[in-house]
């Protein structure tokens, strides 16, 4: 049985005859104890507080029975490890990376003119701070004027642990099964951005060794493996 928080996906489990529902990572609806295995693939690195992240690998400390285990994998700060460059590296692309930046251009401008909310120390540092640490290391990660949280340029190497990645809808379906050609209108346009919105997902990639610290400060599971894979941090958990 699958969980989530949004229901569009659940919907879609729905029509492949899997069985899902609506729900918060932080407060799953099933008794403790009653899960042989709990696997979370990339959903712990979008909570933006360590307590909150903590709170997310005990709830599924809590399902798991004695001796059941749990698989976790996050996004990783370390996109090259190794010698060896990710997936999400490799599949660096030209003309869509092109357009990625013009999206995330217009976006960055969009944002500040928002009064950014206030974060809390586990988002690192200072606007000043951040800029004078990406100059130094001559990344690609974009600065939200007024914001905490740098944009993230897609397909790059990540140069800040708290950040916004864009996320690009190729289309619009206004109506179901009716899709409207982006490309009619040129890149940038007021057109093109109506039908293909850029939307900033919250993510804290994690450290070589984070994730792993992050299980062992708890009681009641012990790590039976850690490792590296494909630009993910994963563990697996054994329920004590």
């Amino acid at each position: 049985v699958g969980c989530d928080r949004s229901k569009s996906l659940v919907d879609i489990c729905g029509e492949k005859n899997f069985q899902a529902f609506v729900c918060d990572a932080l407060s799953v609806p099933i008794r403790s104890g009653s899960c042989d295995a709990c696997i979370s693939i990339a959903v712990i690195h979008h909570f933006s507080t360590a307590e909150r992240r903590l709170a997310a690998i005990q709830e599924l400390a809590r399902l798991l029975r004695p001796g059941g285990t749990a698989l976790i994998y996050v996004w990783a700060m370390e996109q090259e490890y190794k010698s060896q460059k990710s997936k999400y590296l490799k599949e660096k692309s030209g003309s869509k990376d092109k357009q990625e930046e013009i999206n995330t251009d217009m976006a960055q401008r969009r944002l500040s003119d928002q009064k950014p909310e206030s974060s809390s120390q586990d988002s690192a540092c200072s606007a000043d701070q951040q800029c004078s640490g990406l100059k130094e290391k001559g990344c690609g990660t974009k600065l939200v004027v007024g914001s905490r949280l740098p944009i993230h340029t897609n397909r790059t190497s990540f140069h800040s642990q708290d950040l916004l990645v864009p996320w690009h809808l190729k289309s619009d379906t206004r109506k179901k099964g009716e899709s409207v050609n982006t490309a009619l209108f040129p890149a940038g346009t007021k057109e093109s951005q109506e039908l293909s919105p850029v939307f900033h997902r919250y993510y804290h990639v994690f450290c070589e060794g984070e994730l792993e610290a992050t299980c062992r400060s708890l009681d009641c599971v012990r790590v039976q493996k850690s490792y590296y894979d494909q630009g993910n941090w994963c563990v697996v958990l054994e329920k004590l």
